[in-house]
């Protein structure tokens, strides 16, 4: 299941809970809505945003040895990844999908680094989440934010 068409990966919480950033895919709402009438390149500006933000994250608390193992199990557990994008974000849509599904990460390809081993891996997935949900808020808040206009009381 390479290349998919959007990087969603079946956990919308736009359209279905009204988020400003989706849980699974980490596009903002309006990134979602109008994903399909979108140009090659804005495509690959709104991927880029999201692939540096979740490799950002992950390779401090995770590593891939095994790029091929980690995509043939993708493949087998049916969760969507693109090809064109870093292999944590392949891992990231793993953990969305199914950390609670899995036994040993090693399987996959993947390991903890020792010092978030004390975490188990639903733990793990969820601070990834947060912290990347608090990511893309900040770059949300930053660049696309409409400022509100100061109202200052001369007396």
């Amino acid at each position: 299941m390479n290349n998919s068409k959007t990087p969603c990966i079946g956990i919308c919480s736009t359209t279905s809970l009204g988020d400003s950033v989706c849980r699974g895919c980490k596009r903002y709402s309006f990134e979602v809505i109008n994903w399909n009438s979108y140009d090659v390149e804005s495509k690959k500006a709104v991927l880029s945003r999201i692939e540096k933000l979740i490799c950002q994250i992950l390779q401090n608390k995770l590593r891939i040895f095994s790029v091929p193992n980690l995509k043939l199990n993708l493949e087998k557990s049916n969760v969507p990844f693109n090809e064109e994008l870093s292999p944590y974000c392949w891992l990231h849509n793993l953990l969305k999908k199914n950390h609670g599904q899995i036994d040993d990460l090693r399987e996959f390809g993947a390991y903890v680094l020792p010092e978030f081993e004390k975490f188990t891996l639903e733990e793990l997935s969820e601070n990834i989440e947060k912290e990347l949900l608090i990511l893309c808020e900040a770059h949300f808040d930053r660049y696309y934010e409409v400022p509100q206009s100061s109202s200052v009381d001369f007396l």
